[in-house]
């Protein structure tokens, strides 16, 4: 197969091209991704306090890594 190289100079001109400043056409709406995300958005969730239950003590690791101070 043949490769195709393109130059620096040839890249930055197609930066301009009216095809490169518009979306595709089939390209969902995501907000913060794709569209600017709203003012009013709510902050996201970690994935880390996925498992973290308030009131509950878990039953894993918190016995070994306890401290006296």
């Amino acid at each position: 197969g043949t490769r195709i190289i393109y130059d620096r100079k040839f890249l930055l001109d197609r930066r301009n091209s009216p095809m490169a400043q518009t979306p595709p056409c089939h390209l969902p709406s995501i907000p913060g991704v794709t569209s600017p995300g709203s003012a009013g958005e709510e902050p996201k969730v970690d994935a880390n306090n996925l498992n973290h239950q308030e009131g509950k003590p878990s039953m894993g690791d918190d016995a070994q890594f306890e401290m006296d101070i």
